[in-house]
């Protein structure tokens, strides 16, 4: 029989040979998962304020995108294509953002149609509401200014090609295409001692970062701009975060020694994230300065404000630190985690999991509350041709 790492290898020679993206090979008889959607019903609407203040410094980038893309020829539709938008929320300020830029060039009249883009099980319902609802929705004051959705992953082509002008990307592409392995010792890899999954989780990034590069761009237009702003390693090598995924899986622990998960359960829950170094990034490039006719136009790496230690700083409320922190961690990663169960993901057991993990995990950060950091890097990217 073949093994999975010959498999794999397989499947990376075909991507060169050939240019075919390949999305990681799963064994048939892996009982691991991919990745679920953020929680829905408006919970990561809720709970999103670190990843919304941590796209704030990147909207100075997308706004410079803007006024540099190449525009369709009048009369033809001006695309943006938002990425991995969960419910909404937090796209409602990048978008307005770059629609005003956007006016500036094109003026009020021509059509500019956003399609926001997450996995087939994102609550797009919520998305709609938030769109019509929310204030800050930027469809209130530009008739012209047009929404559509998109379920499908972005490991595949989305939208035509050629077709879009502008992309944005926040908070997304840290997210795998599947779990490549269990982490016998962590939930997240990037704290993990195990070679083996350190290893698996490093060949999955680079191979779902190619993907994710080669068919965003064929979507893109020539002399388009594509903004991605993801988790990262920084430069010393942390990926931040570190209390949550220490005190998430001491929380499952407990949760199996008081038989309220069973322990194959356990050795399922993984967390699918990965922060890329700066030279993970770049890896693609690193021989051409292009990657299937994207080039890198602007890279940086930074450290976002917890925003969480700063509320609480002012206030001393450990119990409100560790709410928080913990309603991050469960819109954002418990879903996935839930999927580890056996049943359906949307059985009343599910919901009974992230209730006892959130609280579990609240009353811990809270006992101890420490400033997180949050490495991010933000990226523009440059549709080239030859011509």
């Amino acid at each position: 029989m073949i093994s999975d790492a010959t498999k794999r290898s397989i499947l990376r020679s075909i991507h060169v040979a050939f240019g075919i993206p390949i999305v990681g090979y799963m064994s048939d008889t892996s009982k691991f998962l991919q990745p679920a959607p953020m929680e829905g019903k408006g919970a990561y609407n809720r709970s999103s304020s670190v990843q919304a203040a941590g796209s704030l410094p990147a909207l100075a980038l997308l706004q410079k995108a803007t006024h540099m893309v190449t525009l369709p020829p009048s009369p033809e539709l001006v695309v943006i294509a938002d990425y991995g938008s969960s419910e909404g929320h937090n796209s409602l300020t990048p978008m307005a953002a770059a629609i005003r830029a956007l006016r500036e060039r094109v003026g009020h009249e021509r059509a500019i149609f956003i399609f926001h883009t997450d996995l087939p099980g994102n609550d797009f319902t919520a998305l709609f509401e938030t769109l019509a609802t929310d204030p800050d929705s930027y469809l209130r004051n530009d008739s012209a200014t047009f929404a559509a959705a998109v379920g499908q992953s972005y490991f595949e082509q989305i939208l035509p090609t050629s077709s879009v002008t502008l992309g944005w990307s926040a908070w997304a592409i840290q997210w795998l295409s599947r779990v490549p392995c269990a982490i016998p010792d962590q939930v997240q890899v990037a704290y993990s001692h195990d070679a083996a999954a350190l290893r698996a989780f490093a060949e999955q990034a680079a191979e779902d970062w190619r993907t994710f590069l080669a068919v965003r761009s064929r979507e893109q237009r020539p002399g388009s701009r594509l903004v991605v702003l993801a988790m990262a390693i920084d430069d010393s090598g942390d990926f931040g975060y570190r209390p949550i995924p220490d005190i998430v899986y001491e929380t499952l622990i407990d949760m199996v020694n008081r038989g309220l998960i069973g322990k194959e359960e356990f050795g399922r829950m993984v967390i699918p994230t990965v922060g890329r170094t700066r030279a993970q990034f770049m890896e693609p490039f690193a021989k051409a300065g292009r990657f299937e006719d994207l080039s890198i136009a602007e890279f940086e790496l930074f450290h976002s404000e917890d925003r969480i230690w700063t509320e609480f700083e002012g206030s001393g409320d450990t119990h409100t630190f560790g709410a928080q922190w913990a309603a991050f961690a469960r819109a954002s990663v418990f879903p996935t985690l839930a999927a580890g169960l056996d049943g359906a993901a949307e059985d009343t057991r599910s919901a009974r999991f992230m209730d006892e993990l959130e609280a579990g995990v609240a009353i811990r950060l809270a006992t101890a509350p420490v400033r997180m950091t949050i490495p991010l890097a933000q990226i523009m990217f440059v549709k080239v041709t030859d011509e």
